[in-house]
């Protein structure tokens, strides 16, 4: 289904009855350098619809950079289960007293390449937003923030994707950081199948 169909299932209130649909067909989750578990369900050009898994069962992906990034897309999220906290970070261009360094990172099939950029900045915790079931928001390209769920919680969630023309994925990292890349690595067949029994067993 396509962005927008989804969308509007979601509009509609029947995201709960979409994603259980969506779980059972043939899927692969991948393990998200920003703490998740990822499902992706559909792309389409510049869209896309992925289902968003934070839970403490799973290992964690490698993060060479830090949680704090931007997207290159609009992003519309919708919660399913869980609370999931959107940690707005308020960023500044520094010098000598800079304590991170912007990095770009470009996905690709063969996994994430992650370059330094100029750019050096200090950063500050700016709103907090939490949002639970049922709840649906919305993140403009561009904007750094964090997705984080409560220590030890478990939250799911449908995330929206639609690409902004000349937008750039962007994370903060250190300072010192060359180029490298990551390599998202799959979950397996018996750890994705927990994956869905996971979200199915919430959402029934």
């Amino acid at each position: 289904m396509s962005r927008q169909g989804v969308y509007q299932e979601i509009a509609g209130g029947r995201a709960r009855a979409w994603a259980l649909a969506a779980l059972s067909g043939s899927v692969t989750a991948v393990r998200h350098p920003l703490g998740f578990v990822c499902l992706p369900l559909e792309r389409q050009g510049g869209e896309g619809v992925c289902l968003h898994l934070w839970s403490g069962r799973f290992a964690p992906a490698e993060i060479t950079t830090s949680q704090i990034h931007c997207h290159s897309w609009d992003l519309v999220s919708h919660v399913l289960y869980g609370q999931v906290r959107n940690v707005h970070a308020v960023v500044t261009d520094a010098g000598p007293d800079a304590t991170h360094r912007v990095f770009e990172v470009v996905s690709t099939a063969d996994g994430d390449h992650i370059t330094p950029t100029r750019r050096t900045v200090r950063h500050a915790t700016g709103r907090v937003e939490r949002f639970g079931p049922g709840q649906t928001y919305t993140l403009p390209a561009d904007s750094f923030h964090s997705s984080v769920v409560p220590a030890g919680g478990e939250a799911a969630t449908i995330a929206l994707g639609r690409s902004r023309p000349g937008g750039r994925d962007l994370s903060l990292g250190p300072l010192h950081g060359g180029v490298h890349r990551v390599r998202r690595r799959p979950l397996d067949a018996g750890e994705t199948a927990h994956v869905v029994s996971l979200i199915a067993a919430r959402l029934t």
